[in-house]
């Protein structure tokens, strides 16, 4: 059995461990020029109250900006951060978990947005150099987006754009869930994250995605368990309806064993889903929860 393990699926694995470590503040007091604020991991930080020069160390931080319309305060993101694709426009800072300090030095911001994986010492580092680091990380629940957007649009100056945003996707939400509301089955699901001979890993109910699941109208066979380790055993004996895993990598876990054995292969009912869609919080999250829907609800 080989070994399935992404370094998106590690970033992603490693970054919801973290939130259910921290709380979350993100309080601020502003002056003519500068905010002082209180970050997600209790960090008091003084950044510009409106920075023209933002590097993000984040693949959902950046989203979240395009989003508000603040991509042209973006002057640096990290590799993973694909989407939208017109982010591949923005200099490429490099990695996450290894950052690139000079690298982002280089390019003078006057503010990092970061996530849960950049390293402390990173942070250490550039405050010594003068340069703000403000750490928004994932949420254990989907509520969380909201916080996230309206933390990132005070961070960027566009207050009102992220105030729109989560009225927008609240309404959708809300315009989903009635449509659901009419539908009582809930077929089982359940979401790969990595598989093989380095262990099966997957959602738990502490986190957003099962949220997604839950609002899609699937119901996660591993809600009940706390972090995200999953025996092979467990996934045979209850045999969900439904799997899903990433589109890049769904026909080598149909064709790997035992996980060909299960019913939702056997019956092709193994979805596969772009690459952050799920897996990142960030505004594309309903798009997951609308594309779930369709495929675990398919119209008879």
């Amino acid at each position: 059995m080989r070994s399935f393990f992404t370094k998106a699926h590690r970033l992603t694995l490693l970054a919801i461990c973290l939130v259910t470590a921290v709380g979350c503040h993100n309080d601020s007091v502003r002056t003519n020029d500068t905010d002082t604020i209180t970050d997600d991991y209790g960090s008091i930080v003084v950044v510009p109250s409106n920075p023209k020069r933002i590097v993000s160390a984040s693949p959902a931080i950046t989203e979240i900006i395009f989003a508000l319309g603040g991509q042209e305060k973006l002057i640096g993101r990290t590799e993973f951060c694909t989407y939208p694709p017109e982010a591949a426009m923005v200099e490429n800072i490099g990695g996450i978990s290894n950052l690139n300090v000079e690298k982002i030095a280089s390019l003078h911001p006057d503010l990092v947005i970061s996530g849960s994986m950049i390293p402390q010492k990173s942070v250490q580092q550039l405050g010594t150099l003068g340069i703000p680091v403000v750490c928004v990380i994932e949420k254990k629940h989907f509520d969380g987006l909201y916080e996230n957007i309206k933390t990132v649009g005070q961070l960027i100056n566009r207050p009102d754009a992220a105030d729109s945003l989560n009225i927008a996707i609240r309404t959708e939400i809300h315009d989903l869930q009635q449509t659901l509301a009419q539908d009582s089955h809930h077929p089982t699901v359940y979401y790969v994250v990595g598989y093989g001979s380095g262990g099966n890993f997957t959602a738990g109910g502490e986190s957003f995605i099962n949220d997604i699941i839950t609002m899609s109208g699937g119901e996660n066979i591993a809600q009940d368990i706390r972090g995200w380790s999953y025996s092979i055993e467990k996934l045979i004996s209850n045999d969900p309806d439904y799997i899903i895993v990433r589109s890049e990598d769904s026909a080598a876990f149909c064709n790997t064993h035992p996980y060909e054995r299960l019913s939702a292969v056997r019956q092709g009912r193994v979805i596969g889903i772009n690459s952050g869609l799920l897996d990142l919080q960030a505004p594309r999250n309903v798009g997951a929860i609308r594309f779930l829907n369709k495929r675990l609800h398919p119209i008879k």
